[in-house]
């Protein structure tokens, strides 16, 4: 990994622990709403659905397939549907509660903290965010991440997302950084990694589910504090 001078992070699933944060909004609002007594009684498959259905969606809005209001339109009214909620029963503010209230979370992945407070003072950290603009300011606010990065590049206010070569092309310059001396790290095969190696920077994949490594994948690790051996 030398000589390596900018470290790129995805945000949600990399370092801010989305599943985690989700799963506890959804909590909240599961009984805020009453969803038990709207016929949905388990939680547990309410969170299970959402999350299938959020994933699914995230997939198609990076590659640009769907908008960020269709997203958002889409991934609670599909989830009560699929339930078996009548349209009629759909909560209609249930999604601007959702978006008000998960990005103050403050559950990182394991390490996090340890992890960046070490590399801030070695390299140049840097955001590539697909996140919307107005939530990933918000988390990274709340989860006091701000400090350890020197730039935030949010999707939204470039106009494409990864993996397009153009986000990382901006990032870089955004960074005054060059590829040979860069690396991205995140979650998503599509995006994060296959979205860097086809721009042609190196890319490590945080694999915490362990899932099967593609071949044409170099790097990976399943903990953050792997880092602390690369780096």
């Amino acid at each position: 990994m030398q000589p390596i001078k900018h470290i790129f992070f995805d945000l949600d699933h990399t370092i801010w622990d989305f599943d985690r944060n989700a799963q506890e909004t959804l909590q909240e609002l599961y009984h805020a709403y009453q969803l038990k007594e709207l016929g949905l009684s388990s939680v547990e498959l309410f969170i299970h659905t959402y999350t299938q259905n959020n994933h699914q969606l995230w997939a198609q809005y990076h590659l640009g397939k769907i908008t960020k209001q269709a997203l958002r339109e889409q991934r609670f009214k599909k989830t009560f549907l699929d339930l078996g909620l009548k349209p009629e029963l759909i909560p209609t503010d249930f999604e601007e509660d959702y978006v008000n209230i998960s990005p103050t979370k403050k559950n990182l992945f394991e390490s996090a903290e340890k992890v960046l407070d070490y590399l801030s003072k070695r390299y140049q950290l840097h955001i590539i965010s697909n996140g919307f603009k107005e939530a990933t300011l918000t988390k990274m606010q709340v989860s006091n991440l701000n400090p350890y990065f020197k730039n935030v590049v949010i999707s939204e206010e470039v106009g494409v997302n990864k993996p397009d070569k153009a986000i990382f092309e901006h990032a870089l310059s955004v960074a005054k950084a060059n590829k040979p001396e860069s690396v991205m790290i995140g979650d998503s095969l599509e995006a994060d990694i296959y979205g860097a190696q086809n721009f042609g920077m190196k890319a490590i994949f945080f694999n915490p589910l362990k899932v099967q490594k593609p071949n044409d994948v170099e790097f990976q690790i399943n903990h953050l504090e792997e880092l602390l051996k690369h780096f």
